[in-house]
């Protein structure tokens, strides 16, 4: 009885313990999509040495889509996909990926791809040597993958009722090797024709997108107020840059 007991009362306090998390992010979420994307591109934006070519990156939903399949299978690994051209995701030859593990009660996106960007102390620009490990970073500051999709799982069966498994895939996929991640020099000195220079990232001119996909807190627009609860589009300005978006959808 005294045993029957004891078991009883542990397996409550499993419960009490995973009821006391947080809620775990949809990967429609936009405040978890902001926090990824945001989180990305301000490492992106302020690497060193500094990038001439590096891409502003954006969310995409297949890309997430794949990252939650993945997290959710609970497997502190790589899928075996990822060598195979096409067959992760249809719209990238390959997709890169990076696999975070950890206890949800502390997680957030900004924290986790914080640990992964640190990898830059590990890593040589000048040799591309890498001392120890460092491939996560060089797949966060990867100058030419522009999309990223993430997801977060709980995954009882890799600690304690709170271990979560947090991936992100990106595309185009990084990390060739003798390849560096960007073009050292001048931000946005070696940005594509027909884009332009935001937080030091190279943003298509003409890319019209949503307020909650914002580029920046700084972003303004003159007559904000007269189309805050339209679906009109609206032109404004970040720095030298000269943007539309997409008020209210």
């Amino acid at each position: 009885m005294a045993l029957k007991n004891l078991i009883s009362l542990w397996t409550l306090s499993l419960c009490v313990v995973a009821s006391d998390l947080p809620p775990v992010p949809s990967i429609t979420d936009s405040q978890f999509i902001d926090q990824c994307v945001q989180a990305h591109n301000e490492l992106r934006g302020n690497v060193n040495p500094p990038a001439a070519d590096m891409k502003h990156m954006f969310w995409d939903e297949n890309l997430a889509k794949l990252a939650k399949e993945w997290t959710t299978e609970c497997k502190f690994e790589h899928r075996t996909c990822l060598s195979k051209p096409y067959q992760c995701n249809e719209d990238f030859q390959f997709v890169g990926e990076n696999i975070w593990l950890g206890g949800f009660r502390y997680f957030s996106p900004k924290s986790s791809i914080t640990a992964w960007y640190n990898e830059t102390a590990f890593y040589d620009f000048e040799t591309k040597a890498c001392s120890k490990v460092c491939g996560h970073y060089t797949q966060v500051v990867w100058a030419k993958s522009h999309k990223v999709g993430c997801a977060v799982s709980l995954c009882p069966n890799l600690g304690t009722s709170s271990t979560s498994i947090f991936v992100c895939n990106y595309g185009p996929a990084g990390n060739f090797v003798n390849v560096s991640p960007y073009t050292k020099g001048e931000p946005c000195s070696m940005c594509a024709e027909g884009e332009k220079c935001v937080n030091k990232l190279c943003l298509p001119s003409n890319f019209r997108f949503n307020w909650k996909d914002q580029v920046s807190d700084l972003f303004s627009c003159a007559g904000i107020e007269s189309h805050k609860q339209s679906k009109s589009v609206c032109s404004g300005s970040l720095g030298n840059a000269e943007l539309t978006w997409i008020w209210g959808e």
